[in-house]
């Protein structure tokens, strides 16, 4: 099992319909068992995801186990849950861990729980790897996703410290590459701390966690252009000129603030910009209306004329991402 979080603590990117069609994608074209985990509050992934009758059992009857079902036990002293309910997405195809906006509330106790990673206290650390003991439970998948807000808060974290890649989605604008500097100064941070208060447990305290084999490594596995428009050029689509500029400067930032500082200098030759998504329109509405993913969109979802064109456009983008996501997994250890 590998797990992967979609990651920029800079809103607006696209996040969220990339990990969808990326993991729907593997799910049904690769024949890959997948689990999605929405953790932003925001839970746009979930509404995505599910169809009017899935969510409404999920919110209204609140029958299901979302995210928010993880931590309270820990809060509570009762430690780790043991098990968990997955829903299913009807038309994306994987499984869903359904977010919550509860799962907001409870960043404050990790919060807390930080202090005592820094002294070595057992109990931080093990609030600290809640989701590391939460991905031990799903060793049946192949690939587990999360979605998460656009924040270096507590909960962000622990999933990050938990996960062995991530991938940063970029759009044109500045504040996407000024995110880059704050997300790789955060991780490296977060991985030194941690890692030297497991190294600082005394022999019994080590013992009651070991079988987590930890000391977490995350590895940046890419990044993906989005959302930008286009123009043809000698029949060769092009980014705008003002987009262009941007982009120009997303490779050297990448090196600078996440692959040398995360990865380190044996993964330079990678090929680290893992796709790029231009404009697809009225695509993107019509599938999270459908709640189908965008490259399974038919004429009964409102596709038209030049509509198909675009789907098999997407299509082609989402499957070349798929292969350089699994290429960089092989190569970045």
């Amino acid at each position: 099992m590998y797990s992967i979080a979609i990651f920029n603590n800079k809103g607006g990117v696209g996040k969220t319909t990339l990990l969808c069609n990326l993991a729907s994608y593997l799910r049904k074209k690769y024949n890959k068992k997948v689990l999605v985990i929405d953790a932003d509050p925001q839970c746009n992934t979930t509404t995505y995801v599910l169809d009017e009758d899935q969510f409404y059992d999920t919110y209204y009857k609140n029958t299901c186990f979302t995210i928010a079902d993880i931590i309270p036990p820990l809060i509570d002293g009762e430690g780790y849950i043991k098990n968990f309910q997955i829903s299913s997405s009807k038309y994306f195809g994987f499984d869903l861990l359904p977010g919550s906006p509860r799962l907001a509330i409870q960043e404050d106790f990790l919060a807390s729980e930080w202090k005592d990673v820094k002294s070595s206290e057992l109990r931080g650390i093990k609030s600290t790897i809640v989701f590391f003991n939460f991905l031990d439970l799903c060793k049946d998948y192949d690939y587990v996703f999360f979605d998460m807000g656009p924040s270096l808060g507590a909960i962000n974290r622990s999933i990050l410290l938990s996960c062995n890649y991530f991938i940063t989605p970029m759009t044109a604008d500045v504040f996407s590459l000024l995110a880059l500097e704050n997300i790789g100064k955060s991780i490296v941070q977060w991985l030194q701390i941690f890692n030297e208060g497991i190294k600082k447990l005394d022999v019994s305290d080590s013992k009651k966690i070991e079988k987590y084999n930890l000391l977490y490594n995350i590895k940046f596995l890419g990044y993906v252009e989005q959302q930008y428009i286009t123009k043809s050029t000698n029949n060769t689509a092009r980014a705008v000129k003002a987009y262009e500029e941007i982009f120009k400067q997303i490779p050297q930032k990448m090196m600078d603030n996440i692959i040398i500082p995360i990865n380190g200098i044996n993964t330079l030759n990678l090929e680290y910009k893992i796709g790029f998504i231009p404009n697809f329109y009225s695509l993107i509405p019509m599938s999270q209306t459908s709640h189908k993913p965008v490259f399974e969109l038919t004429n009964a979802d409102g596709v038209v004329g030049a509509h198909y064109k675009k789907v098999v456009d997407y299509t082609n983008t989402i499957e070349n991402i798929a292969k350089r996501v699994l290429i960089n997994m092989e190569r970045i250890k």
